[in-house]
């Protein structure tokens, strides 16, 4: 009986720090990182000052979002799970299964929080880690498949963040969109 109470606990708490997370990033995009407060952030959360330092100790622990909206262990899977093929034939069916699993939400919050991340200059430095992190982990993933494939990975990383970071000059379309044809053209360019 202690089971669905310990599991109903943890997933309040994870919806408050999301919760939390998600108003700071719209602060942070409103009126800027330096200009937003962790008071103007609990308010808008509706939670005190001190239940934000509860799950952030600091205010750059807001702009870190390792676990925000994170798919690098669903990535992970997905390569793992794809049909033989190319490297990055496999990388492009697999990223098109995970944000097909995403719901309609989850999508378009993953995208403002790509968007914050890439045009906030406090955001961007706080989250280097993840992306050092997510490098890694598809690394592993394609090596995993593919002896020597690290390099593959590296080129894919590549690419992603200058599409990314092109997407966010003009945040039109769908960026998942123009990854999979940027790393259609990388696989062209390669073979």
């Amino acid at each position: 009986m202690d089971q669905p109470a310990t599991g109903l606990r943890e997933r309040k708490k994870t919806r408050t720090k999301t919760t939390i997370q998600q108003h700071a990033l719209r602060l942070f995009k409103e009126q800027g990182y330096q200009a937003t407060t962790v008071e103007q952030v609990a308010a808008a959360a509706e939670v005190a000052p001190s239940t934000v330092f509860r799950y952030f100790p600091t205010k750059e622990d807001l702009a870190v979002l390792d676990d925000y909206h994170s798919m690098g262990d669903s990535l992970g899977a997905a390569i793992a799970s794809q049909p033989d093929g190319p490297p990055i034939d496999v990388l492009r069916g697999a990223l098109r299964d995970v944000f097909a699993a995403m719901s309609p939400q989850d999508r378009a919050a993953r995208y403002e929080r790509d968007l914050v991340m890439l045009t906030i200059p406090e955001v961007w430095a706080a989250n280097l880690g993840m992306i050092a992190k997510s490098r890694r982990l598809l690394g592993d993933a394609l090596q995993a498949r593919w002896a020597g494939s690290r390099i593959v990975a590296d080129a894919v990383i590549g690419v992603g963040l200058g599409t990314l970071l092109d997407w966010a000059q003009d945040p039109q379309g769908d960026p998942v969109d123009a990854l999979d044809q940027a790393f259609g053209r990388l696989a062209e360019f390669l073979s």
